[in-house]
């Protein structure tokens, strides 16, 4: 076993539609990372707009950040056939779900434009949800014996 728990390194996806389908979470992921750095870039930009940006968006705009490099990186490994990558990227992608549909649904906790931005993105991860969520996905990463 390795460090990751993994008992054997990277399984390469034989089966075409799974493969697919983690091209499709890479290119969502990547999206996702596009998003989120254009969104730090105009945090910057608006800084010195107290009703645009605020410690708020300091705090959320850099995590998210962090996050969708994280969900990246992820979606690479296990599209490469990492499993503990591809675990990561679902449990990643689900929180992130979550957290968005809380800071959206909560009344002043971020303006509004950075609001719509996390529904942006909180849709490319529900994309990737779906991606590699699928039968076929699953079980390219089921335990082999």
């Amino acid at each position: 076993m390795d460090a990751r728990g993994d008992t054997e390194g990277p399984y390469p996806i034989a089966q075409p539609g799974a493969a697919a389908a983690l091209r499709a979470a890479k290119l969502l992921t990547g999206c996702y990372l596009a998003v989120s750095a254009l969104t730090l870039s105009a945090v910057v930009l608006l800084r010195h707009d107290s009703a645009a940006v605020d410690d708020a968006v300091w705090v959320r705009g850099t995590l998210v950040l962090v996050s969708s490099l994280v969900a990246f990186l992820c979606a690479v490994r296990a599209a490469r056939g990492e499993r503990g990558a591809y675990r990561r990227l679902r449990i990643i992608s689900a929180v992130t779900v979550v957290a968005i549909a809380v800071i959206i649904a909560l009344p002043g906790t971020l303006p509004l434009w950075m609001k719509i931005d996390q529904g942006l993105s909180g849709v490319l991860l529900i994309g990737v949800l779906i991606a590699s969520g699928g039968r076929r996905v699953r079980g390219s990463f089921a335990p082999r014996s």
